[in-house]
Order: structure tokens, then C-alpha cells, then sequence
């Protein structure tokens, strides 16, 4: 039987690990195992990388290559049966763990007209990001929603919440993003069904929305003690519209374009302690230079069509398409067209990142900021 190696993270560098194996010190680790231990000297360069070293890899995934089997979803399982009727995305250096990118999920759930999945909550933070169909609403701790095309819908931790379609509404898809990974690695994951399987509608329909969607507003005396946004959805044309009034008063961002987060109307802040969301507009023909960032992405394209190059790759992308850029990865993005505007959500695990003191950000400095495009165009 062959001896394990254990230098083969050895460094030519000083105060790095630089120790090579000799008869006397592999039978000095052998003992070490059979102990449950191990010298810290034999890992140390693998478990402290000189940077973030992420497993996972850059990824798109087209709606057009997607949506007929999600859609066919809808006659192979019900919503009792599945519990969610999901087609979850993976990201391949993310399998052993069901993440699209870093600690994040995302899966794209359909339901049909008429159809009310059960009521639940679990330690992970939520969202949906709706992509297509009429009549599909959330009901989030007894305040119900109704949604609409690229409405951003939070369902924040431990909160009770349930989806469905209207009886006349169409069949409906959305993005569906959690941090469950993340909650699982902690060892931190709760999940129960409400007792009643459903719950009960609280308050008026939208009401969220109104009471805390005014734009630089809040309702006088108003309290909100949850960690959490008090305001559940975030709607489009409002949300379009104060992009496009915001470009024309700024240059934006060389490297995100015309960017704002959502926020918490309460704080501020994130809209959940754990997962924090933007929409950014790129112009007609905008090209953004290239930075990385500690923290994971998963984009979707809410409108029009460009593409990105992340880590020297090139991917292209239009409406509905889903793409992750992993943490300390360099990414530039670009609108294809001359004319319309592109837009692009995102959600990511930066209030992490901050509240641990771990965010960092890196432009990228030669060739103006653009990246070579080390592989072929995906198209």
C-alpha cells in the first residue's frame, strides 16, 4: 500500500509551510491520525490561502434552455408531493453542498393557477424574484402580496410564509433564493410546517407595501422591532423608475453602472441580516471596468440583454437568464445594445461579509480595467 504524501501544499516562501516528508515524519503523522490529530504544518497553506480560494466556478443558465422543463414540472408533481415545486440550480464545484455559488441557493419554482403551497418557516433567509405569469401572491406572517413581473418578495428568517396563484391567474415562475446552504455549514438549520398547514391573512392585501414603500417617507409612529425589512416586496416600476431617475443625475459606478440597493426603510440597512439584493442599469452600450469582491453573486437579467466577463470568461446573457459570479472573482458586465437600457438583479451575501469585518474589494488595475477574454464566447 502506498504511503500518503503529506507535503504537497508546501511553499517556497518564507513563513510559509515548508517541510518535506521524510520516513521518520510520516510515521510521525500516522501516529498523529490515529489520534484524531494531525501537525498544522502538513495543511496550514491549504487551509490559509494566500486569497479566497472558491470551489465554486462561473456559471449561466439560459430561461430558454430551462423553461420547458420546469414548466413540465407542473404535470409531473404537486405541490403537496414536492412540498416546493422546484428545479434548483448547481453550481458544479457546489454539488456536495446544492449551491448555485459560495453559501447561496437558487431554484426556479413554478405553480400553477389555483394552487397553494403549504405554509412553513426555517432558519434560512428568503426571496423571490418573479419572472413570469399573473396572479401569484405571497403571504408572509399573515400580510399577503400580490406579484407581478421582476417584483423582488422577501420571506425573511423564521417567518411563516406560503405562495400560490390565483384561481384566474396563468402559471408562474420565480427565482427562488435562499442561504441554506450557509445555515446548514453553521449547523443552524431549523424547518417546520405551520400546524394548520395554512395560515391566516392578517392584515389588507399589500399592505406592506403600503405602509412602507414611500419613496424617502415613513409612516409617522410607526414601530418595527424585526431584524428584517418591514417592507416584503420591492416593486418593479418603481424600483425602474428610480434607477432611471438616478442616472441622470450620476456617472454611476465605473464597475456596477447605475446601481441601488435594496434596503430596509426602518434602518437603512440590508433588507435581511444575511442576504442583501441591488439593481443595476446599465446604459445603452455601457461597458463597466473590471473589480472582485469577497462575497458571492447570483445575477439575473431583468431587462434587455449584454453579457459579462467574469474571471476571463465571456457570458452572454438576455431577460430571465441566471448567472453566479463567485467571491474574489473578477467581473465586468456590458449592455449589447446601442439603443435600451439593461438591468440586472442580484442577490448576495455581503451583510455577511460586513457584519464580519471580511468585505474587501479589488479593481482590477492593468488594461484599463478590462479583462482578456481567456475563453470562447458563451453564447
Amino acid at each position: 500500500m502506498a504511503i500518503e504524501s503529506y507535503d504537497q501544499y508546501r511553499e517556497e516562501m518564507i513563513g510559509r509551510a515548508n517541510v518535506a516528508d521524510t520516513p521518520e515524519l510520516v510515521a510521525y503523522y500516522e501516529r498523529l491520525k490515529q489520534l484524531g490529530t494531525g501537525a498544522l504544518w502538513t495543511v496550514a497553506n491549504k487551509i490559509e490561502p494566500w486569497e479566497p480560494a472558491s470551489t465554486s466556478v462561473p456559471y449561466l443558465w439560459r430561461y430558454k434552455d430551462l423553461r420547458d422543463d420546469v414548466m413540465k414540472a407542473l404535470d409531473l408533481v404537486t405541490p403537496e408531493q414536492a412540498g416546493r415545486r422546484v428545479v434548483y440550480l448547481e453550481n458544479p464545484g457546489r454539488a456536495d453542498v446544492v449551491a448555485a455559488v459560495g453559501w447561496l441557493y437558487s431554484g426556479l419554482q413554478v405553480m400553477g393557477p389555483g394552487e397553494l403551497a403549504s405554509s412553513h418557516r426555517h432558519s434560512a433567509s428568503a426571496l423571490r424574484f418573479i419572472m413570469e405569469g399573473e396572479g401569484a401572491f405571497t403571504n408572509v406572517d399573515g400580510h399577503k402580496m400580490t406579484l407581478g413581473a421582476n417584483d423582488f418578495v422577501l420571506t425573511p428568517n423564521g417567518t411563516w410564509h406560503e405562495h400560490g396563484v390565483a384561481d384566474g391567474g396563468t402559471p408562474c415562475i420565480w427565482q427562488d433564493g435562499l442561504d441554506i446552504p450557509l445555515m446548514n455549514a453553521l449547523e443552524a438549520n431549523f424547518y417546520e410546517v405551520h400546524p394548520d398547514l395554512q395560515q391566516a391573512v392578517s392584515y389588507a392585501v399589500d399592505d406592506s407595501t403600503a405602509t412602507w414603500a414611500g419613496t424617502g417617507l415613513r409612516p409617522a409612529g410607526m414601530a418595527w422591532s424585526k431584524p428584517y425589512s418591514p417592507l416584503f416586496k420591492y416593486e418593479w416600476a418603481p424600483t425602474y423608475e428610480a434607477l432611471t431617475k438616478y442616472g441622470r443625475v450620476t456617472d454611476g459606478s465605473p464597475f456596477d453602472g447605475v446601481m441601488m440597493e435594496y434596503v430596509n426603510p426602518h434602518t437603512g440597512g440590508p433588507v435581511m441580516q444575511t442576504i442583501g439584493a441591488s439593481m443595476q442599469l446599465l446604459r445603452p452600450g455601457e461597458h463597466t471596468r473590471a473589480h472582485r469582491q469577497t462575497g458571492s453573486f447570483v445575477y439575473q437579467c431583468a431587462k434587455g440583454k449584454g453579457w459579462s466577463i467574469i474571471n476571463g470568461q465571456r457570458f452572454d446573457w438576455q431577460e430571465r437568464d441566471i448567472f453566479v459570479v463567485p467571491a474574489w472573482a473578477y467581473h465586468e458586465h456590458a449592455n449589447g445594445s446601442d439603443s435600451e437600457d439593461a438591468c440586472l438583479f442580484t442577490f448576495n451575501d455581503l451583510p455577511v461579509m460586513r457584519a464580519l469585518g471580511l468585505y474587501r474589494e479589488e479593481a482590477l488595475g492593468e488594461n484599463g480595467g478590462h479583462q482578456p477574454v481567456l475563453s470562447g464566447t458563451k453564447a
